[in-house]
């Protein structure tokens, strides 16, 4: 088993997700199930923007791991990507409470709110993301997700 992760890892590596699949697809069902297997799997997916099958592998590792925020910010991100940006907003708010203090959940749960039409719910995130990390400043005056927000000036 290990033999095949580090490949479809080097794989990842190299930029080739669809050669990193299929590798790990050479593994025994229940070993493509646990953990290690499924956060490569969910890698190669998201780099190969095939959202709806990466949103699926997400939720799956924020079952196998309910503690761990990265899972419910990927689950999410791909959901988002695929339309369905109400049940990404569900999926993150679902996540541990660690969530809270990182940036990256206000921002992106800024973008949802955004992109669901609360507006005022939006602002207040992007403004704690940014309290917390003055970097998301930049990033949400060339988001998609924010455009048309009145941001404050640099």
């Amino acid at each position: 088993m290990s033999k095949t992760l580090r490949a479809a890892s080097g794989w990842l590596d190299l930029g080739l997700a669809d050669e990193a699949l299929h590798e790990l697809q050479s593994l025994p069902p229940e070993v493509q199930m646990l953990r290690g297997p499924l956060e490569l799997k969910l890698a190669a997916q998201m780099e190969q923007e095939q959202w709806n099958s990466a949103s699926e592998t997400a939720r799956l590792l924020c079952l196998k791991a309910e503690d761990v925020p990265e899972f419910f910010l990927r689950a999410a991100y791909c959901l988002h990507e695929t339309g369905d940006t109400l049940a990404a907003c569900n999926q993150l708010l679902r996540g541990p409470k660690e969530l809270f203090d990182m940036a990256i959940f206000h921002y992106n749960l800024a973008c949802y709110l955004w992109t669901l039409g609360d507006g005022p719910r939006a602002r207040s995130h992007l403004e704690q993301a940014i309290d917390m990390d003055g970097t998301f400043l930049e990033s949400a005056r060339e988001d998609r997700d924010l455009a048309g927000m009145k941001l404050p000036p640099a």
